[in-house]
């Protein structure tokens, strides 16, 4: 199979793509033919060497894929073998033609939803729908998105307008803040302007914060009395610092949601479902080719990308 390998943190020109063996199912995993293999900017931190995370050298990063299954291990039931799945490859071995996927984090693609949207919704619908249900979102609450054209934000701008919220998009640049307009955002705001919260009508009740660093700060800076803010990403490079007594002293409520595999796996089910059914809709932004995976990984630090970017291997496109 062809895979991308990283044998050196660096710029995006480290992922290089190689042949290499395929992997053969252990008990209770899945073999994978990959059609499409999600890529996510956490990702991109990590090759660089700044990201949350080191894995050990070499790897093939990559963690959430979709495809069919070739072959299933031991414990795991044969009539798998042949259908379209969705996983997690635990956080390494996704940019290849075949990836392993522990049983227990795999899923069935509904027979109306495309096999591309499934990767798109897998890792980002589970997590805009945590956001969600942890956000208490109520009918007129004003809530403000940053990062609202990235993965999880296009969804989280469905979401809470769903929620009954009023939904202010935070975007860079023009393309940006009209995608989050189309999804249906009462206001998009353009962070590239230094004065953007001049442009709020007045403050916010709940911040979904995905950027960090200064956005964060002065997103925070903009939520009422009793308004809630949830910290889930570090975009800028940095968490947004706020003290639990700075928080008190404004009756705001600081929320870093966390889940079980129980809980995880109700909330991708859910997504992957709502996507069927045509209420959630993941925005695919980039389709590549295996070969150009660093170059999607520098659209996506250079800021160039909307909603999901997909590596396609061209082995299935169900």
């Amino acid at each position: 199979m062809r895979a991308v390998w990283l044998r050196d943190f660096g710029a995006p020109t480290q992922l290089r793509i190689e042949d290499t063996p395929d992997p053969a199912p252990a008990p209770e995993t899945v073999l994978v033919d990959v059609a499409y293999a999600n890529i996510t900017f956490v990702e991109t931190q990590v090759r660089a060497g700044n990201g949350p995370f080191r894995p050990t050298l070499p790897t093939i990063p990559g963690n959430g894929v979709g495809g069919l299954v070739r072959a299933v291990g031991e414990g795991v039931d044969p009539a798998l073998v042949g259908t379209r799945v969705v996983g997690s490859t635990g956080g390494s071995g996704g940019y290849a033609e075949a990836a392993l996927v522990a049983a227990d984090v795999l899923y069935r693609v509904p027979d109306t939803l495309a096999l591309d949207a499934a990767v798109a919704v897998l890792a980002d619908g589970r997590t805009a729908s945590l956001l969600t249900e942890a956000a208490k979102i109520k009918p007129g609450d004003r809530v403000l998105i940053e990062a609202a054209a990235g993965g999880v934000g296009t969804l989280l701008i469905q979401l809470a307008k769903a929620a009954g919220g009023t939904v202010i998009a935070l975007a860079g640049g023009a393309r940006k803040t009209e995608l989050a307009t189309e999804l249906g955002a009462d206001q998009a705001v353009d962070y590239l302007d230094p004065a953007w919260p001049a442009h709020l009508e007045t403050g916010v009740d709940v911040v979904f914060d995905g950027v960090g660093g200064a956005t964060g700060r002065t997103a925070f800076e903009q939520l009422r009395p009793g308004g809630r803010i949830l910290t889930y990403g570090l975009a800028s490079g940095h968490w947004t610092v706020i003290a639990d007594d700075e928080a008190q002293a404004r009756a705001v409520t600081i929320i870093r949601p966390t889940a079980g595999p129980e809980d995880m796996r109700r909330l991708t089910e859910s997504a992957l479902r709502a996507a069927a059914a045509g209420t959630l809709r993941p925005v695919i932004g980039q389709r590549l080719p295996l070969e150009r995976a660093a170059e999607a990984h520098a659209a996506i630090e250079a800021r160039r990308t909307v909603g999901k970017t997909l590596l396609v291997t061209g082995r299935h496109d169900a």
